[in-house]
């Protein structure tokens, strides 16, 4: 009967209250045997009477190869060049006395939350002016709210290619089906590549153009994508109530012309623009959501695709454009604070 009632208790015998009953029975005088006929009883009984306790003794378990110290230099190693690779690692931490494998290494720089990822691809501030710039339009700013920054248009051009248009796809496939159809992303060598101008503003996506074939992207034509397309969307968007534009640094945009032209409409200008700042304009951030919901569509030709663009850019909500634009007062404060360097966006 003992037997019966032990034996359930034994599907949990990594449970503390499991222990303490067959301690309980062993004092009062049972066998591990007429508890029930397990090994695992009698390794319990034998832990009771060498260190008096029911508590399972944890493992000490291998003896790890490195010394804090030597951790700590393995940190500095990698940050002092954050693209050398674990076997890298491995071979100059062995210099300094540690004979580790670079699984080992990339153990010691996860505890330390360094883990390896794909690096961030940013425009190059390599001239002290483009810092400089960046410092002065975002202390220009740096008191501007969300709703002010409501006010504003936002415009850029953008490319878009047949087969994969916005890079890398991952996909997640078992042994065997690296060429399955489902697994491979088409390419050709010379992709056809449509260029697009387009604007947004919190109110939600403006008007977007797509470049002729053969039509070069200079003053003539900027100026009449400008009468066509912006101002029907200034109407549209703010009637008769003040905007702001933004347009960055091309030199189709600074041409006498065109900043004669804006003068005439009464367009106000955002301003001025700092070089290589991406990461301050949203809409950066808006072509690449556009770009990925229009590979999913997987256009086959030049055709197919400006038909995807125009139909995904008109999908696009007035709440994500509205989203995009409140991000704009966290632009800036995050460039002040990293003195003019790129921030995440």
């Amino acid at each position: 009967m003992l037997e019966i009632i032990v034996l359930p208790l034994l599907t949990m015998v990594t449970c503390k209250e499991t222990r303490a009953a067959i301690i309980a029975l062993h004092k009062n005088g049972f066998t591990g045997k007429d508890i029930a006929p397990k090994s695992t009883i009698y390794r319990f009984i034998k832990n009771f009477k060498e260190r008096g306790s029911i508590l399972v003794k944890k493992a000490s378990g291998r003896p790890r190869k490195s010394s804090k110290r030597q951790d700590r230099l393995l940190k500095r190693i990698q940050l002092r060049d954050r693209s050398a690779t674990s076997a890298e690692l491995a071979q100059e931490w062995q210099q300094a006395g540690v004979s580790a494998s670079a699984r080992t290494v990339r153990r010691r720089l996860l505890e330390d939350g360094l883990v390896s990822r794909r690096a961030a691809k940013k425009p190059l501030l390599s001239k002290k002016k483009n810092i400089r710039d960046r410092l002065i339009f975002c202390r220009k700013y740096s008191e501007w709210t969300a709703e002010d920054w409501g006010k504003v248009i936002f415009s850029d051009e953008a490319p878009f290619r047949l087969f994969g248009a916005s890079g890398k796809r991952l996909v997640r496939r078992r042994k065997g089906e690296r060429y399955h159809q489902s697994c491979v992303m088409p390419t050709v060598k010379h992709p056809d590549t449509i260029h697009v101008w387009g604007c947004f503003s919190s109110k939600g996506v403006g008007s977007l153009t797509i470049l002729p074939k053969n039509t070069a992207m200079n003053k003539e034509w900027y100026q009449n994508t400008l009468q066509q397309q912006l101002l029907p969307t200034t109407q549209q968007q703010f009637g008769e109530e003040q905007c702001i534009f933004q347009h960055d640094g091309a030199p189709c945009h600074k041409a006498k012309v065109i900043t004669k032209w804006l003068g005439d409409q009464n367009v106000e200008i955002l301003g001025p623009w700092p070089g290589n700042s991406p990461d301050l304009n949203p809409i950066e951030n808006l072509w690449s959501i556009l770009k990925r919901r229009v590979d999913k569509q997987k256009p086959t030709n030049s055709d197919k695709l400006q038909e995807v663009i125009m139909k995904e850019w008109v999908a696009i909500s007035q709440d994500l454009a509205q989203k995009l634009i409140e991000s704009m007062p966290s632009r800036i404060a995050e460039v002040l604070k990293k003195k003019g360097q790129h921030c995440k966006y």
